[in-house]
């Protein structure tokens, strides 16, 4: 069951990162709460997408908040990039500006 504090909290971060990073070269997965398309460059149409960072609710506001580092979270395995545009750390960083 999907909490509804937490899908709040993750839409609001979502849609703050489709403002600093339009697009759709990335596609960021929060299952089971949503996903988004972001960050300039191709544009993906059919399939798997070349570029993928998925990660839970928890860990997407850890990383907004900055009580996780990309890095930690890579590490950890709880995130999961794929792709050459899929490090997405920069978006984070420029969140906490914005907090």
């Amino acid at each position: 069951m999907r909490d509804p504090e937490l899908m709040r909290q993750v839409k609001e971060i979502l849609a703050q990162i489709s403002k600093i990073a339009p697009g759709h070269a990335v596609e960021l997965r929060i299952p089971p709460y949503s996903a988004i398309q972001c960050v300039e460059g191709p544009k993906h149409t059919r399939g798997t997408p070349p570029n993928v960072v998925e990660m839970n609710a928890q860990s997407l506001i850890a990383l907004s908040q900055g009580t996780l580092t990309w890095s930690e979270a890579i590490s950890d395995g709880s995130v999961h990039a794929s792709g050459e545009r899929s490090d997405i750390s920069n978006l984070f960083i420029q969140l906490m500006g914005r907090n």
